[in-house]
C-alpha cells in the first residue's frame, strides 16, 4: 500500500512530486522519498521520521541546490513490509553506481535467489529491501548497451512476486520507464501550452489521487505492461516489447471520493480490499523446498521443534483470528494451544516455560496489553513470536520472531482486511510449526498452502454478493438485539460477527458456542429475536444445525451462513448469506465477509460514521 509519484515535462517536477505524495497520504507511510534527475545526474533525498517523513522530506528537498531545476523525478511513500523503516530501506533505491533509481509497491518473491546471483557477480547490497534486486538487475542490463525501457523489460523476465515500479537513469533524462504486475499504476498527461512550444507533462501513480490535480486524461497499465514516459508523451508495450494501448479511465470523482477509490467511507474500502491483503500476505512464504518463509525469525528450527505448549494472546478481532488458529495448530501441528484475552494472561499466573512459544497478535503492533502479555511471557523464558501489521512496531522489535500481515494501512477503526490477514498468517505460522514437528510432509503443507492461495478468489466471490447481503441487513434495521451462533471454527466467526455489529452498529450483539444454548442463552429466544448462525458445512454441521432447529420452534428469525448451493442449511433459515466452500479450517477467512458486510451496511442504514465508531480508538495504548 505504498504510494509512488512520477513526472516528466518542461518545468520543475519537484512541487509535482511533493504533491502528489501528500495527496497518497491516506495509504500510511513511514518513510518517503524522491530522485530528480537533472544535469545529467540523478539527486535522492529521503526522509524516514514515521508520519513526519513528507514534511522532513520537503525541508531536504526545499534546501538542495538543484532541487529546482529537475525536469524529471519519481517519489515514493514506503509501508514498510521488507526491512525496517529506516533512511536505507526507504525508496527510492539506488543502483551502485549512482545513476540508476527505483520506486516499487509490492513484493518481489525470488528476492532471495537474485540478491544471491548478484552478491556473486559483486553487486553491494545498500538495504534490506527485495526491491534492491531490481535496480541492480537493471544496471547490469544497462551495462550490456540496453536502452532503459529494454533494461526493465528484462529485468521484469527475471522476476516473480508483484510489483507496480518506476524507474529513471541519468543517462536517459526526460524519461521515465514503469510496469506493474498486480499493483495498480496509473499514467496521466497534462497538455502543454495551446501554441504547442511546452510539449506538456507525463505522469504516473499508485493511485488516481495523486494525479487528479494536474488532469484527468488518464490510463491505466494492464499486468506486465511497460510504459515509456516523455514530456507530454507515453508509450505502452508488453514484457515483449510488442506496443499495445491501454486502458482508458473514466474519472468522474472529486478527490475525497478518490482516496476512497469511489467507495464512501474506508470501511468499504478496505473489506473490499481483502483478496489483495491476503494474497500479500501469502506471497512468497512458501519456499522451493516445501518449507515457509516467516519474516524476521530469531528463533532457530531446533528451538521451535522443542516448543511442547502454545499460548496466543491478543485482544477484540485480533483474539477471534488467534482463536482460528488454536484449531489450525492443534489439527496440523497436534500442540496443545491456549488462546488468552491479553489483557487477562499476566494476572492468571500462566505456566510457562522455555519450551512454550507464545504468539502475540495485534494489528498496530503497539496494543498495550498484548505487549504486557509478551512481556510476562519472557520473564519465563518463553519464546515470543508477533503477528502484526506495522514493521517495526514495538512488539517486533521486542520479539524473538515476525510474521507480518501485508494488509497495508486500516484507516477504519473497525478490524476488517487485517483480521482476515491474521488468520491466514497465523495458518501458514501452523504449517510451519506442523512441518517442524514432524506432523505434515512437504507435499501435504504445500497442497494446504495451495488451498491458501486459492481463499482471495473465493472471498472475491463472497464480495460479489454484497448486494444481497445489504438487502437482507436493511430488513432488520429495527432489530436491536441479535445473537450470534457457531461450532467449531464457526465459533469464532461468530463471535467476530458479532463484535463488528456491536462496534459500528451500535447494536446488542452476543456470540455464543451453539452448543451453549441451552446452558443459559436459550432462555432470551423468543419470537422477534433474530439468531445469526454460521452453517457451512464443517464437521459439526449436523450438530448446528439441530442448534437451529432449537431456536427456530422457539420462534426466532434465523440468517445463516450457508455454503453455495447447500439446499439443506437454506430450507432452515428465514435468509441466508451465501459463501463458497473451502477446506473446513480455511472456511472462518470466507465466512466472516457476509458478517462484516452485514453489519457494514446495517450501521450505514442507521446513520453511523462507519470509519470512526464512538468510543473506539484505533490501537488501545492504555490499560
Amino acid at each position: 500500500m505504498c504510494g509512488i509519484i512520477g513526472a516528466t515535462g518542461q518545468g520543475c517536477v519537484t512541487e509535482i512530486l511533493l504533491e502528489g505524495l501528500a495527496r497518497l497520504e491516506y495509504r500510511g507511510y513511514d518513510s518517503a522519498g524522491v530522485a530528480l534527475q537533472a544535469d545529467g545526474d540523478l539527486w535522492r533525498a529521503r526522509a524516514a521520521t514515521g508520519t513526519r517523513s513528507l514534511e522532513d522530506l520537503r525541508k531536504i528537498v526545499d534546501g538542495a541546490p538543484d532541487a529546482g531545476g529537475a525536469l524529471t523525478g519519481i517519489g515514493h511513500t514506503r509501508w514498510a513490509t521488507h526491512g525496517h523503516p529506516t533512511e536505507e530501506n526507504a525508496h527510492p533505491i539506488m543502483d551502485c553506481s549512482g545513476r540508476v533509481a527505483v520506486v516499487h509497491n509490492g513484493i518481489i518473491e525470488n528476492w532471495r535467489e537474485l540478491t544471491a546471483r548478484l552478491a556473486s557477480d559483486g553487486h553491494v547490497r545498500t538495504s534490506d529491501t527485495d526491491t534492491e534486486v531490481l535496480v541492480h538487475l537493471v544496471e547490469e542490463e544497462l551495462a550490456t548497451g540496453a536502452s532503459l525501457v529494454e533494461a526493465v523489460r528484462a529485468t521484469l523476465r527475471e522476476v516473480s512476486g508483484t510489483f507496480a515500479l518506476a524507474v529513471v537513469c541519468a543517462g536517459e533524462p526526460g524519461t521515465i520507464v514503469a510496469a506493474r504486475r498486480v499493483s495498480p499504476l496509473v499514467i496521466g498527461l497534462a497538455d502543454g501550452d495551446p501554441e504547442g512550444e511546452v510539449a506538456g507533462e507525463a505522469l504516473l501513480a499508485s493511485d488516481i489521487p495523486a494525479l487528479l490535480g494536474r488532469t484527468r486524461r488518464l490510463w491505466a497499465l494492464e499486468d506486465d505492461q511497460v510504459v515509456e514516459l516523455r514530456p507530454g508523451s507515453m508509450r505502452v508495450t508488453t514484457l515483449a516489447g510488442k506496443e499495445v494501448e491501454p486502458s482508458v479511465l473514466q474519472v468522474n470523482w472529486d478527490l475525497e471520493a478518490a482516496e476512497k477509490g469511489g467507495h464512501p467511507d474506508f470501511m468499504g474500502k478496505e473489506i473490499h480490499e481483502q483478496p489483495r491483503a491476503l494474497s500479500d500476505t501469502l506471497l512468497g512464504r512458501l519456499l522451493p523446498d516445501g518449507t515457509f518463509a516467516l519474516d524476521e525469525l530469531r528463533i532457530s528450527d531446533e528451538d521451535l521443534s522443542r516448543v511442547d505448549k502454545v499460548f496466543i494472546v491478543a485482544c477484540g478481532s485480533s483474539y477471534h483470528a488467534g482463536l482460528v488458529a488454536k484449531y489450525a495448530i492443534e489439527h496440523w501441528a497436534r500442540l496443545p494451544t491456549e488462546i488468552d484475552i491479553a489483557s487477562e494472561f499476566r494476572y492468571r499466573d500462566p505456566v510457562l516455560d522455555s519450551r512454550t512459544l507464545v504468539i502475540g497478535v495485534s494489528q498496530s503492533g503497539e496494543t498495550i496489553d498484548t505487549l504486557q502479555a509478551m512481556r510476562e511471557a519472557r520473564q519465563w523464558s518463553a519464546k515470543v513470536l508477533v503477528i502484526s501489521n506495522v514493521v517495526d512496531s514495538s512488539m517486533a522489535r521486542e520479539a524473538d520472531g515476525v510474521l507480518y500481515t501485508r494488509a497495508g494501512p486500516e484507516v477504519g477503526v473497525a478490524s476488517t482486511k487485517t483480521h482476515l490477514a491474521q488468520i491466514v498468517a497465523l495458518e501458514v505460522l501452523a504449517l510451519h510449526l506442523a512441518q517442524l514437528h514432524g506432523r505434515m510432509p512437504p507435499a501435504d503443507a504445500r497442497m494446504l498452502f495451495g488451498d491458501l492461495e486459492g481463499l482471495p478468489d473465493l472471498v472475491e466471490l463472497a464480495l460479489a454478493r454484497e448486494k444481497d447481503v445489504a438487502e437482507i441487513a436493511c430488513r432488520f434495521l429495527g432489530t436491536r438485539d441479535f445473537f450470534f451462533l457457531g461450532r467449531h471454527v464457526g465459533y469464532p466467526v461468530a463471535l467476530e460477527g458479532a463484535l463488528k455489529l456491536k462496534e459500528i452498529a451500535y447494536l446488542r450483539a452476543e456470540g455464543y458456542p451453539a452448543g451453549e444454548l441451552k446452558h443459559g442463552p436459550i432462555a432470551l429466544i423468543e419470537p422477534g429475536a433474530v439468531v445469526v448462525g454460521v452453517a457451512t458445512r464443517t464437521r459439526l454441521w449436523e450438530k448446528m444445525m439441530g442448534n437451529v432447529a432449537e431456536v427456530r420452534s422457539r420462534g426466532a428469525t434465523v440468517v445463516l451462513v450457508a455454503n453455495d448451493g447447500d439446499s439443506d442449511t437454506a430450507d432452515q433459515a428465514d435468509e441466508v448469506l451465501w459463501v463458497p466452500s473451502t477446506d473446513p479450517l480455511l472456511a472462518p477467512v470466507i465466512d466472516v465477509v457476509p458478517l462484516q458486510l452485514f453489519a457494514y451496511h446495517l450501521a450505514r442504514a442507521h446513520g453511523h460514521d462507519v470509519d470512526r465508531p464512538r468510543n473506539l480508538a484505533k490501537t488501545v495504548t492504555v490499560e
